[in-house]
């Protein structure tokens, strides 16, 4: 029994799945959008907006800059070829700034650079403003800048993270496309969490709907669901996986559940979308591709320490809409001079400055590899296990922090304090995420040896620059230091129209993914989920109606 019907049901609210309502609705399809969420953006609207498009929209030729589709083609795939007029022949192509760009599949790389410059467009046309032209060698950006950063959304009430310089850019792209999906007839059901895709037969046919349950604000079974038809096709653009830690797992065993998520508290990344494509045959692709991990907190200083949740390693106001849900800020290192970071053995596994060795960078992969190390427990062989930023009052004195509530969650076992380091390291074992104790005099030897490198001025393990501040001012602290996931660079397998492929190869009728809930690309950010979003419902819209 369908309680509704409507020709295209798109699942999600973000980056995918806001272009695909609108792109579905310029076609003429009516369109609903199932959000469980309590209001619409997923990680998009919590993100800096910077979209990699490139392929010669008009901000670059607007800059004077030269790029085209075949030369996107040819960085993303790790291709060579002739380089054009006016290109430097050595920065053409691909030269090892992504080493999985050898893994894409190149129809799908092929049809994001043909669409490129017309998602551009159609973000334009539908409100999108922009604050410039960005990413010189950023990701996605190996010989020209192809970021299209949007504008901040002007009315501050529809900010998802509080009000701050950097804020809004995020809603700056979602807002605009909400207005005008909403303006042009597009139903939006919030607290509605898809849990069925339902097929003519169970792994065969069209599919021809969804139930969903609705939900409260923490995602919470109310008890009611819902029935929707959709009569031309259904669009997933669930978020991808990055909560789930078995489907993770899949790309990457180490993934274990001690690493949260960026946003996690707003942008659940359940593999809800993954989970209902596979019960109805769809197939996983790109299982060679990884999950990008990393955060200020570990790779680079700053972040957030003392609190389980971070937004791209920034602290969240305590007056974010999403703030009830977060509970805790978390401090920001302003200088990891004032720390270190342990494993749960005790031991430290890399410099903790990483001083000029940006996001992405040798240095920064190195880093997350020491971080996901095996730490000797036999308890967990999969996992690097927790990792504790480890400092003292005098560091709290130079940072100016604050260690209550809501600061650091001490309530949920991610602050530790005690009078000396001997019993302060067994004070760990209470997070939820410990295999065992950590050791006492293996702590108690690591910061002795640190110690002894601020006497010297070299730091012997691991060439932290000139080390500055012992660790010696009771009382000393432990704060959650344990690096979240980025996102997702594999997941359902989809052809150049975004429709989704089963296990044995064949289009699954209707049935369509987009953004981190698609496969193909090894692409961080936004730009594969407004393109093949877009493709998504452009193609779904044209279906005959079953």
């Amino acid at each position: 029994k369908w309680d509704q019907t409507y020709d295209v049901v798109v699942l999600g609210s973000g980056a995918a799945g806001m272009p695909a309502a609108i792109a579905a609705r310029d076609g003429g399809a009516s369109v609903v959008v199932v959000e469980k969420n309590w209001d619409v953006g997923g990680r998009a609207i919590l993100s800096g907006a910077s979209i990699q498009l490139g392929c010669g929209h008009r901000l670059q030729v607007e800059a004077g800059v030269h790029d085209t589709p075949d030369q996107f083609f040819l960085d993303w795939t790790g291709s060579r070829g002739q380089a054009p007029e006016g290109i430097d022949p050595k920065r053409w192509g691909n030269d090892g700034w992504n080493p999985l760009a050898k893994t894409n599949d190149r129809d799908i790389i092929r049809a994001f650079a043909d669409n490129a410059v017309d998602s551009f467009n159609f973000l334009e046309a539908n409100g999108v403003k922009w604050r410039g032209l960005g990413g010189i060698r950023g990701p996605g950006s190996p010989n020209v800048p192809r970021q299209a950063n949007a504008a901040p959304w002007p009315d501050k009430s529809g900010w998802i993270i509080s009000p701050r310089p950097g804020s809004g850019m995020g809603s700056g792209l979602i807002r605009p496309l909400q207005k005008s999906a909403e303006a042009k007839g597009v139903k939006i059901l919030l607290l509605h969490r898809m849990r069925v895709i339902h097929r003519e037969q169970p792994t065969s046919g069209r599919v021809i709907g969804i139930t969903a349950e609705i939900v409260d604000k923490w995602n919470k079974p109310t008890g009611k669901t819902v029935n929707i038809r959709a009569r031309k096709g259904i669009i997933i653009a669930t978020g991808g996986p990055s909560a789930n830690y078995d489907i993770r797992r899949i790309y990457d065993p180490r993934l274990t559940e001690e690493y949260s998520h960026w946003g996690a508290q707003y942008s659940t990344k359940d593999a809800d979308g993954e989970l209902a494509g596979m019960a109805i045959n769809a197939s996983l692709w790109t299982a060679c591709n990884q999950i990008n991990l990393g955060d200020r907190q570990v790779d680079r200083p700053g972040g957030a320490l003392g609190t389980e949740f971070t937004i791209g390693g920034r602290l969240i106001d305590l007056d974010s809409p999403m703030f009830f849900k977060q509970g805790t800020q978390g401090l920001s290192m302003s200088d990891w001079q004032n720390g270190i970071m342990v494993q749960e053995n005790g031991l430290r596994f890399d410099e903790e400055t990483l001083r000029g060795k940006p996001l992405g960078s040798p240095g920064w992969r190195k880093h997350i590899d020491a971080a996901l190390q095996w730490n000797g427990s036999t308890k967990r062989l999969n996992g690097g296990g927790p990792i504790w930023g480890i400092f003292d009052s005098a560091a709290v004195e130079r940072e100016k922090w604050k260690l209550e509530m809501p600061y650091v969650d001490k309530n949920g076992g991610f602050f530790f304090e005690a009078d000396t380091i001997e019993s302060l390291a067994p004070k760990l074992v209470a997070n939820k995420y410990s295999s065992r104790p950590m050791p006492p005099e293996a702590l108690r030897a690591t910061v002795d040896r640190y110690n002894s490198f601020v006497d010297s001025g070299k730091d012997t393990d691991y060439g932290k620059p000139t080390p500055m501040y012992k660790i010696e001012k009771p009382p000393f602290y432990a704060a959650w230091a344990t690096p979240p996931l980025h996102d997702v660079f594999a997941g359902l397998r989809i052809n150049k129209d975004a429709q989704v492929i089963d296990v044995h190869g064949q289009v699954i009728p209707g049935l369509y993914a987009a953004g981190e809930s698609a496969s193909g690309i090894s692409q961080h950010g936004l730009a594969k989920g407004i393109i093949f979003g877009r493709l998504a419902g452009i193609h779904a819209a044209k279906q005959q109606a079953s």
